[in-house]
């Protein structure tokens, strides 16, 4: 038996979804070892997004199965309405099951995804609209510059050379641009260098716009038709097997492409030592060499990088780590 009228019927007509759905991926199990700052590094960027996006959208956000303290933070967020849609999964899907979610579920048009640890400048979401809305066919649009693998981009190198576009090749990139997205991964000066010098740019101008040909998973502007079609992902690994997606699209013959200057950048896993400026980006320099280190301290990490200990310790870290979240208890 129903009793009285549901207060929804008489309600007015219903505010459309906006047309770019931003979405984000988050995983933080414990606060603890690598992700002690990953908190902060997902407020910080959150905090970019909300601050230097300035067209319309709607913010979903996938939840892995983090721990208590980043799920409250998220729920928070959710109820002062800065999150507009938040999915919670009790246990880690792994990045391919939250993208075959999130992409059929995004309402808008365009979809503008990012890993949790991404900082956001003023004008990335529209100077990567610009791209998409210039260039034909566009599956990704990085917001930028990063190197990828040549064969994740053969169809922006085919249509470029077909369609009269402009293009340069060569080492295009300022070192300090490569080196920005370099150290942010965890790579050494040396390492970096050795990358930045056997690698080259491909930069096209086409009707006015350049772009790179190229884009990276970790953050992209994309037509949700083109990543639905190259849905769904393989359930394999949490991690690691990303450049289905990037190998799908290009396979497609989907443009992938990245904006020349830095619009985003990647911050890592420590929120302490990322330089955020506000409306310039001032580019990172190496870090130099600590010169307070006492012997008894670099003895110490003498110690610790020989290369038995180094696997026995990791090996005991992460049998404590399964002990006390990868348990058939916690799961249930």
């Amino acid at each position: 038996m129903r009793v009285g009228f549901h207060p929804l019927k008489k309600k007015g007509s219903l505010e459309a979804p906006k047309d770019v759905t931003v979405q984000m991926v988050t995983f933080v199990p414990f606060l603890s070892g690598y992700f002690e700052q990953s908190l902060d590094v997902l407020k910080l960027s959150l905090q970019s997004l909300w601050q230097n996006t300035e067209l319309p959208y709607d913010l979903m956000i996938f939840d892995n199965g983090s721990c208590d303290e980043v799920r409250g933070y998220l729920l928070d967020q959710h109820r002062q309405h800065k999150i507009q849609y938040l999915f919670l999964s009790d246990e880690n899907v792994g990045l391919p099951g939250a993208w075959n979610t999130l992409f059929r579920a995004a309402p808008g048009k365009i979809i503008a995804y990012s890993d949790s640890d991404v900082y956001y400048y003023p004008g990335w979401l529209s100077e990567s609209l610009r791209v998409i809305e210039t260039y034909p066919k566009v599956g990704m649009v990085t917001g930028c510059p990063v190197r990828t693998l040549p064969h994740l981009y053969s169809a922006g190198v085919n249509w470029a050379n077909q369609s009269g576009a402009t293009v340069q090749r060569g080492k295009l990139q300022e070192w300090e641009t490569f080196w920005t997205h370099s150290r942010s991964l965890g790579m050494s000066e040396q390492e970096a260098r050795e990358n930045f010098d056997q690698g080259e740019d491909l930069l096209v101008e086409y009707q006015g716009v350049r772009a790179y040909i190229g884009a990276s998973h970790f953050q992209f502007v994309s037509p949700r038709d083109a990543l639905n079609a190259a849905a769904p992902f393989p359930y394999i690994m949490a991690m690691g097997n990303e450049l289905y997606l990037d190998e799908h699209i290009n396979q497609m013959g989907y443009l992938r492409l990245e904006l020349p200057e830095i619009f985003v950048r990647h911050i890592g896993n420590r929120a302490s030592t990322f330089d955020a400026p506000g409306a310039g980006v001032e580019i990172p320099q190496a870090m130099p060499p600590k010169k307070d280190q006492s012997q008894a301290r670099r003895l110490l990490y003498q110690i610790l990088d020989i290369r038995l200990l180094r696997r026995a310790l990791l090996y005991l870290h992460n049998m404590i780590f399964r002990l006390y979240y990868d348990r058939e208890d916690k799961k249930r």
